[in-house]
């Protein structure tokens, strides 16, 4: 697989270093170039160098040849519109974001968006360990911003009236 990583946080760096020791052909974008120390010094992907919601640097990074497109980095607006290129722009077939905001996760998911709430899946696992119960799917944890998008919109309303 072809993978285009925009992040060299804690999240991009593992992914990258977990999927290039698969064998998979991975480029990391960031705009920080101090962040690719976080890659293992064995690392056998490819770096750039720039901010991945410029067509021109997704291009150095291979976006046109991608298979997968991962965003990663401490902005939800950056990763959604990352994601909307890769996906729109350049066709890449597997696109996904990182979102922290579970409403705007939930919204951009019924845009048609893939999206993976960090604080979602975060919350829940840490509320299945404390009540010992069985984890459950991604797609469950997900489910999640729903309910709290529901919540938030409920009280929202409920202070306008």
């Amino acid at each position: 697989m072809r993978l285009v990583i925009l992040g060299c946080g804690r999240v991009g760096s593992m992914l990258a270093s977990l999927m290039a020791g698969e064998g998979h052909e991975v480029t990391i974008i960031d705009t920080n170039p101090s962040a690719f120390r976080r890659l293992p010094s064995n690392f056998q992907g490819r770096t750039v160098v720039g901010t991945g919601i410029d067509a021109e640097i997704l291009r150095r990074a291979g976006i046109e040849r991608a298979d997968g497109f991962v965003a990663v980095t401490n902005g939800d607006n950056r990763n959604i519109m990352a994601t909307q290129m890769a996906r729109h722009l350049f066709n890449v077939p597997k696109v996904i974001a990182r979102i922290y905001d579970p409403i705007r996760a939930e919204a951009y998911r019924e845009l048609g968006v893939e999206t993976l709430c960090s604080t979602a899946l975060g919350a829940g696992v840490f509320q299945d360990y404390l009540l010992g119960r069985a984890f459950r799917s991604i797609d469950d944890y997900m489910e999640l911003c729903d309910i709290i998008s529901q919540s938030v919109n409920q009280a929202h309303d409920e202070r306008k009236a």
